[in-house]
This record gives C-alpha cells, structure tokens and sequence, in this order.
C-alpha cells in the first residue's frame, strides 16, 4: 500500500480522475493562516508547477489583515487568476485535493477570484461565498457589533487594530488592495 494513501495525504483515484481530463490544475491548499495555490501540470517524470501563490504574498499589495480569511482567499485568486493568463493560460480545473467541499469556504472566494481574472474554471456558481463575504462585510458587521464590548473587541481585533486598520474599514481596505493588484498585474 502506498504510503501517502496510509497516511491520508493522496486520493489516487481522484488523483488519476483529474490527470485524466488532460488539462492543467488549480491546486487549492489551505494552512491556519494561509491559502495557497499552484497551476500544475503533469509530467509522467512528476508534476511541474507553473505558477504559485499564497495568501502571504498580499503583503507585497498592502494587505495589513489576516491571511486566511475569505477576502484574502479572494484576492490571491485574483493574482494568480491574472498570473496565469499572462502566461497564456485560459482554463483550469481544480484540485481540492482531501479538503471537503463546502458552499462559500475560502477554497470557492479563491476561485471566484481566479474566474474574475478571466480563467475558464468549470464550476458550480452556487457554491461561491456572497460579495458580502468576500469583501469583507460580514467582519466589518460584526465588528460593528462588538465595538460596544472595548475587550472583547480589542481582543478579537487585536492584529487589525495593532496594523492600523479600524476593522469596520475593512471593505474600503480589501478595494484599495484590490485596485492595487488590478493596476499592478495589467
């Protein structure tokens, strides 16, 4: 038995499904504060990786705020979406790999966001977050919320606030980066 399949790590079948189609990967990975994704393509000596960005690389745009939420998501398959058609890439399918697929996960706002960049990636439109989610309205609501709560809101929105960041701005910031990286691929 092959040792990735023991430990849990690689879904062969659905492996061999995906190399089937013939056409190159989004490879989607998610870390407790980051979102990473790899365009592959197959290669009988192992898989080559054509481009590759993670969540971390926001920074470099001005993203002050956490990583791993879905307005991050969003944003890094915005990047890599308009990487890859700079390279002459159109179309994608994409490998979750043993992540479950959920409606509106991170996963999905990071998709959106490579769709929104002009890849061809065949998928269920219902399963994307609302625009709400992925610019961030739902953390600026609820930060709205807690502000009567000094504590519990600084506790909460400590990295927001220690970044200069009021986190109830937070669509105005996810735009301004949003532009930056539109302004800056093009």
């Amino acid at each position: 038995m092959l040792r990735r399949r023991r430990e849990g790590k690689t879904d062969y079948e659905q492996r061999l499904g995906l190399i089937k189609g013939n056409k190159r990967r989004l490879v989607v990975r998610r870390s407790l504060n980051y979102i990473h994704a790899q365009i592959v393509e197959y290669s009988e000596k192992g898989d080559v990786t054509v481009i590759e960005k993670s969540s971390k690389h926001l920074q470099n745009y001005g993203w002050k705020l956490h990583c791993g939420n879905l307005p991050a998501a969003y944003l890094t398959g915005l990047i890599i979406g308009m990487d890859a058609k700079k390279k002459g890439i159109d179309e994608v399918i994409v490998d979750i790999g043993l992540e479950t697929s959920t409606k509106g996960a991170s996963i999905y706002a990071l998709i959106k966001g490579a769709i929104d960049a002009g890849l061809k990636i065949p998928v269920d439109q219902k399963m994307f977050p609302s625009e709400d989610r992925i610019n961030g309205k739902h953390i600026a609501r609820y930060a709205q919320e807690l502000k009567s709560n000094k504590e519990k809101y600084s506790r909460q929105f400590l990295v927001y606030i220690k970044n200069g960041i009021e986190p109830e701005k937070i669509v105005e910031h996810f735009n301004e980066v949003k532009k930056k990286i539109l302004n800056e691929i093009k």
